[in-house]
């Protein structure tokens, strides 16, 4: 029961940041921004029998960085702050993706198939390194060694292949996937060329991601072969 019931409360709070957004209602962004993790946790707590701890703590930091950045128009250690907590964050998602995956199968990827894996993820991550590169001025490290983290997040999402059930792979894979685009599309819209729109594509593609992850996570069988 309390786990439809935080369902629910996590779906209407994004359904009201979503809202707050295009209504350009600081009020209601600021209200329901950072409750929308928050109500995430309380899902993930009450839908598992034991809970994953680098799991847990990949979406506190998630949360951390949120109620950060939201406060990084008063001064750029907001905007530093965030984007650390949002590093750890991503490292705890790849002890989570390494603990939510069966040790040994036969379907598990093998070297040249990691490589085929690997190789778009790589690209992508590297592309917009290079497209940001001339824009990030005092910034050019951290942001490149979040774009490293964030690529080896997606990556690891990508390696469980043949070792979660179909269902949890591509839950999971695919939220990897639209938390590195709403990262893109922050830093093309922060750093790059701001375009229409950009809270909006930039939240959807979070609030998606996290989701996707949870649910993801949630479903992985502990034991082989439960589809």
């Amino acid at each position: 029961m309390r786990k439809k019931i935080f369902l629910l409360v996590s779906i209407l709070i994004s359904a009201l940041e979503m809202v707050g957004i295009m209504l350009a209602n600081p009020i209601l962004i600021t209200v329901a921004k950072p409750l929308i993790v928050l109500s995430l946790i309380c899902y993930y707590h009450y839908s598992t029998l034991k809970n994953s701890l680098p799991f847990v703590s990949a979406l506190f930091f998630c949360w951390a960085g949120d109620v950060l950045l939201m406060f990084q128009s008063e001064g750029e250690v907001f905007l530093m702050l965030g984007l650390l907590c949002f590093l750890i964050g991503h490292g705890f998602f790849i002890l989570s993706y390494i603990k939510a995956r069966w040790d040994k199968t036969d379907e598990a990827l093998m070297g040249t198939q990691k490589a085929r894996f690997a190789f778009p993820i790589i690209l992508a991550g590297s592309g917009l390194i290079v497209t940001l590169y001339p824009y990030l001025g005092d910034l050019k490290i951290p942001v490149m060694i979040y774009g490293l983290v964030i690529t080896l997040m997606v990556l690891n999402a990508s390696f469980r292949y043949g070792r979660t059930s179909v269902k949890s792979y591509w839950l999971v894979f695919a939220g990897a996937f639209f938390f590195m685009t709403s990262d893109t599309l922050l830093a093309l819209h922060k750093f790059k060329e701001p375009f229409p729109h950009a809270e909006f594509y930039i939240m959807a593609t979070y609030i998606a991601a996290q989701f996707l992850l949870v649910e993801g996570v949630i479903i992985h069988p502990i034991i082989k072969n439960k589809k």
